[in-house]
Formats: C-alpha cells, structure tokens, sequence
C-alpha cells in the first residue's frame, strides 16, 4: 500500500527486502531517496502504517529469479518460494502453492480456477512478500500464456 501511494503521489521508491537486522518475518521495506522524507511521511501518515524511515547503507534487492517446469498439459512457474500452476491451453490456473504469509490462503481461493487474464494479482489483494513473489510468478505465467495462444 505504501508503494502504491508513494507513486501516486509521484515519490519514486523501490520494493525491497528489508535488511536482516530490521525484518520481522515476510515483511517489505521501500527504498526512497531520504532527501524526500517529510514528504513520504506526510504522504503515508493517514493513509498506511508503517515502522518508521531508516537510513541505511547498501541495498537489499527482492530476489529476481523465476524458474519455469513442464508437466504434460500444465505450466509451473515458481518465484522465490511460490509457485502458480496453470492449464497451457485454457489459461485456468489450478494451484497456487508456497509461503507461510497469512494472506496467501485467501489469494489462493481469489485466483484459482480463474484464467490468467480473469484472476487478480497478488500484488493488488496481498500485502506480503509472499504476495509479491506470488505476483512475480503470476506475471511471468500470463506473459507465457499470451505468448503461446494461437
């Protein structure tokens, strides 16, 4: 949410992984320009609850990595440590699969047995890292999707 504010609010900012002396569990961190702090904290004072603005050095980027497997009629597509599979032909997606997040039961039943290009993403119903890495496999799913309709 506070990412989604931030920008609409034309604050550039950066999804993260927070750094290991400060994570909690499957939590986020934004990167931002600390030049732009009042105004972040203006921003998100009313609207998002957040720990607070830390200064830190180096960075710690959410993990990129997308693996992809065959199986007969089905795609999976795993990020990080969650995985979407779905029917190649039709689009529907019939598993979701990974995480510990508490929101990941409740994207479980928004996404499964719609097409790709009919579910939600992760990103827009979950608010965890798991959500987001779930995002990421979900993206990667309709982009091979689209790609291999005829």
């Amino acid at each position: 949410m506070a990412e989604k504010q931030l920008k609409h609010a034309n604050i550039g900012c950066k999804l993260v992984a927070p750094p290991p002396q400060l994570r909690k569990g499957c939590d986020l961190a934004l990167e931002i320009d600390l030049i732009e702090q009042p105004a972040i904290e203006r921003t998100l004072k009313e609207k998002v609850y957040f720990v607070g603005i830390f200064p830190l050095q180096g960075s710690a980027e959410l993990l990129n990595h997308v693996k992809i497997n065959y199986y007969g009629k089905y795609t999976m597509v795993k990020a990080g440590n969650m995985k979407l599979v779905f029917d190649s032909e039709s689009g529907v997606i019939v598993n979701t699969s990974g995480g510990g997040c508490p929101d990941i039961p409740y994207l479980n039943l928004q996404m499964v047995g719609k097409k790709l290009n009919e579910a939600p993403r992760p990103r827009e119903k979950g608010f965890t890292l798991c959500s987001l890495m779930l995002d990421r496999a979900f993206e990667e799913a309709c982009a091979l999707w689209e790609g291999g309709k005829k």
